[in-house]
C-alpha cells in the first residue's frame, strides 16, 4: 500500500469525521426537536424508539405490550455495546425480554460516533426518501471502505466513485457543505492525525461483542475491567497496524527529508508577494474601537481570529471564504493552534478554553492560578505556555497540569514559540528595543536589540524570524538571532497594525491592512 492509498484513506476519514459525524448529529437534533423534546434522552425515551431499537438488537423477543410492532431481524445491526450506551436495565429481575425493562441514558450528541448515529436515524426518523436513502449510502460505504479496512488504503480506482457518491449524499442532507469538502480534498497526507483517525474508524465493537456473549451479564465489575482492557489493546492495535505500513517507506522518506533540506533564506531580501486581500467587514463591524488582538493559521490554510468584544472565535479560509463562528462567551484574546484541529484560547477572564474548530465544541477548560492576560500564549514541545507571576508556565493541556516553570527577567508579552525556544518583548518599558528568547538547549536567556521596540514576531520556512516593530517596520533576524535586516518587500514596509501570522505548510503571510477589517495575503515567491 503506497502513500497516495493512505491519503486518500485519511481524506475519506476526514470527510467522515469532520463532515459527516456531525451533520448526522445536526439531523438527529434537528429531528427530535422538531417534535419539542427537549434532549437526547427524552427522545430515546419514548416508547416507540426503544422498542424500534430494542429489535435491532434484540432477535426472538416478543413485547409484552405493542406486539403488533414486533419484528425479528435478521441481523442485529446495534451491537451489545451501542445498546449499553443508550439504554440501562430498570432495577427488577423482570419476566422476560422486553423493552419496557429498559430506560435511555443521559447521553449528549457529541457521544454518538457516526454509525450509531447514522443508524437511529434512518430506524427512527420520519427521513424523506432520498435523505434516509443517503444516510443509508454513507452508513454503508463507511463500513465498506474504512471500518474494517485494515490496510488503511483506498486505491486510486476506489477513490474517485467513493467520493463523487460521498459528496452527492451529503449534499442532499446539506447543501452548504460543499466548500468544507473541496478545502478537506486539498489536504496533505498529515501521519499523526491520520493514525488518530485510524483509532477511531476502524470497527473494535465486534470484538467487544465477542467478550460480552461469553460472560455473565451480571458480573457487571467483569464486563467494565474488560471492556476497558479490550479498548485500550483495540487503540494500541490500530495504530499499530497503521504505522506498519509506515515502516516501508522510512528509509525513502528519510532519503526525501535529506534530499529537501530546507533553504536558508537571505537576510532581508523580498521572499513574498501580496496575492489578494480578504475584507471580513461583514463579520467584524466598522466599529473603529474593536479589537482583533490576535489570530492564528492552521495547518489547512483556515485563519481563527480571536474577537473578544463579539464573543466569539471567527474561522475563515486564507480567502475570504467558508466564514464559520465559534461562541465564545468569556471574551478570546490570544490563541495558538494545539493540533491540526484544535485550538487553545486565552479568555479575558484568564482561563483557557481548548476548541476543536470542526465540531465547534469546548472541549475543556484550564485555570492557571496568577496567569496575565496581555503576554498571550504559544506552544512548545507540544506543550502550552503562558506568563504567571514573573515565570512562564508550561502546561501539559492533556492533563491540565503545570509541568515547568521558567523564571524571566521581565514581564514577557506577545509569547511566541519556535523550535526549542520562547521569544517574547518587554512591554514594561517603552524604549525597551530587545528581542528576548528562552533556549530548552542550553537553558538559557538571551536577548538581541532591534532598531525599534519588537511588537510581534513569527518563524519563517528555515527558521528565521519575522518581526513586526512598533515603527511599523519588520525585521528579518536569522535563525541563530545574531543578526538582523530590514525587510523592503512591498506591503511590510510601514505596518499600521502589529500582527502578522505565518504558517509553514500553507507558506503564507498575513498582516492587517490599513483598515484593522482588512487582511493581507502574502505567498511565498
Amino acid at each position: 500500500m503506497d502513500r497516495e492509498d493512505k491519503r486518500r484513506y485519511f481524506l475519506n476519514g476526514s470527510v467522515y469525521l469532520e463532515v459527516v459525524t456531525p451533520l448526522f448529529q445536526q439531523k438527529l437534533e434537528e429531528h427530535y426537536t422538531s417534535l419539542n423534546f427537549r434532549s437526547l434522552k427524552d427522545f430515546l425515551d419514548t416508547k416507540a424508539v426503544i422498542h424500534i431499537l430494542f429489535h435491532l438488537r434484540h432477535r426472538n423477543a416478543w413485547c409484552c405490550t405493542d406486539k403488533a410492532n414486533c419484528t425479528n431481524q435478521g441481523s442485529l445491526p446495534l451491537n451489545h455495546h451501542q445498546w449499553k450506551q443508550l439504554y440501562a436495565e430498570n432495577p427488577g429481575p423482570g419476566i422476560h425480554n422486553c423493552f419496557c425493562k429498559y430506560t435511555a441514558k443521559s447521553i449528549n450528541l457529541v457521544d454518538l460516533d457516526v454509525s450509531l448515529c447514522g443508524l437511529i436515524l434512518y430506524n427512527c426518523c420520519n427521513l424523506g426518501q432520498l435523505d434516509q436513502d443517503a444516510v443509508h449510502i454513507l452508513r454503508r460505504n463507511k463500513n465498506d471502505y474504512l471500518s474494517h479496512n485494515t490496510t488503511c488504503g483506498i486505491t486510486r480506482d476506489e477513490y474517485g466513485p467513493l467520493m463523487d457518491e460521498l459528496k452527492t449524499n451529503i449534499l442532499q442532507l446539506d447543501q452548504t457543505k460543499e466548500d468544507e469538502l473541496i478545502r478537506i480534498q486539498k489536504r496533505p497526507l498529515d501521519d499523526a492525525l491520520c493514525n488518530r483517525y485510524v483509532t477511531d474508524l476502524l470497527d473494535n465493537h465486534e470484538m467487544l461483542e465477542r467478550i460480552y456473549t461469553r460472560i455473565d451479564h451480571s458480573e457487571t465489575h467483569i464486563i467494565n475491567t474488560i471492556t476497558a482492557q479490550i479498548k485500550e489493546l483495540w487503540q494500541t492495535l490500530s495504530s499499530f497496524i497503521y504505522l506498519r505500513f509506515q515502516n516501508g517507506r522510512e528509509n525513502l522518506d528519510e532519503q526525501e527529508i535529506e534530499e529537501q533540506a530546507i533553504e536558508t533564506i537571505e537576510l532581508g531580501q523580498p521572499i513574498f508577494a501580496l496575492h489578494h486581500t480578504i475584507d471580513l467587514t461583514s463579520e467584524i463591524g466598522d466599529d473603529l474601537s474593536r479589537v482583533v488582538p490576535a489570530a492564528v493559521m492552521m495547518d489547512d490554510g483556515r485563519i481563527v481570529i480571536c474577537l473578544p468584544d463579539l464573543h466569539k472565535l471567527l474561522i475563515c479560509n486564507t480567502d475570504g471564504s467558508n466564514i464559520d463562528r465559534i461562541h465564545a462567551q468569556e471574551g478570546p484574546w490570544a490563541i495558538t493552534a494545539v493540533d491540526d484541529t484544535t485550538v487553545a484560547v486565552l479568555m479575558l477572564i484568564m482561563r483557557i478554553e481548548i476548541y476543536d474548530i470542526n465540531t465547534k465544541h469546548n472541549l475543556k477548560s484550564i485555570s492557571v492560578p496568577g496567569m496575565w492576560l496581555g503576554t498571550g500564549i504559544t506552544t512548545i514541545n507540544n506543550k502550552l505556555v503562558v506568563y504567571a507571576e514573573r515565570r512562564l508556565q508550561i502546561i501539559d493541556h492533556q492533563s491540565d497540569k503545570v509541568v515547568q516553570t521558567i523564571d524571566t527577567e521581565c514581564g514577557p508579552y506577545r509569547l511566541h514559540g519556535s523550535g526549542d525556544r520562547i521569544f517574547y518583548y518587554n512591554n514594561d518599558n517603552d524604549f525597551n528595543n530587545k528581542l528576548y528568547w528562552y533556549s530548552y538547549t542550553d537553558e538559557q536567556h538571551d536577548t538581541v536589540k532591534l532598531p525599534s521596540q519588537p511588537m510581534c514576531m513569527t518563524t519563517l520556512q528555515d527558521g528565521s524570524l519575522y518581526v513586526v516593530c512598533k515603527d511599523g517596520s519588520v525585521r528579518h533576524v536569522s535563525r541563530d538571532c545574531q543578526q538582523y535586516e530590514t525587510v523592503t518587500t512591498e506591503g511590510l514596509k510601514g505596518l499600521k497594525y502589529h500582527w502578522m501570522l505565518y504558517n509553514k505548510k500553507q507558506r503564507k503571510l498575513v498582516t492587517k491592512g490599513d483598515q484593522k477589517t482588512i487582511f493581507n495575503v502574502f505567498y511565498k515567491t
